[in-house]
């Protein structure tokens, strides 16, 4: 399957993409693309855009008026129960949302990791690669956190 965004990611649009191969599906393909093309992209190659204005999966509104992100909307629509991934979406979430509203403090960490990461990575690919590890050990932050 592949999954269609813009290029140049940084939060969401890297942590989409972790929470898909590891809890959605393993074999996804990502594609990054202008983000002019990324619904025409998606349609042409038979992909799932996303983190795009008019893409099914993007920010929205929740019920209480707050501002959520891709990220909460894959977790919505998949039916993820896990409770680390509801704890690590409040934290891409504070570091992705427009106005993110009492963002816990590892928001500010993970946006500036992801400004560094994407001002050090080759391309969007590259970013992916070298930003999965951190994702990987914010989960398991979050499961510890949790645990306790």
């Amino acid at each position: 399957m592949k999954w269609v965004t813009r290029e140049k990611a940084m939060v969401d649009r890297i942590a989409c993409p972790w929470l898909i191969k590891k809890f959605i599906n393993k074999e996804a393909e990502f594609l990054f693309v202008p983000e002019n093309q990324v619904i025409q992209t998606a349609e042409k190659v038979g992909g799932i855009p996303f983190d795009v204005r008019g893409a099914e999966l993007t920010h929205y509104q929740g019920e209480d008026g707050s501002e959520y992100v891709t990220f909460d909307a894959l977790i919505k629509k998949y039916g993820l129960k896990d409770p680390a991934l509801i704890e690590l979406a409040k934290i891409v979430r504070g570091a992705d949302a427009h106005r993110p509203s009492d963002p816990p403090p590892e928001s500010a960490g993970l946006k500036a990791a992801a400004r560094g990461f994407r001002e050090i990575s080759k391309d969007d690919h590259d970013n992916m690669r070298i930003q999965f590890p951190l994702y990987d050990a914010l989960y398991a932050y979050c499961r510890l956190k949790l645990a306790t």
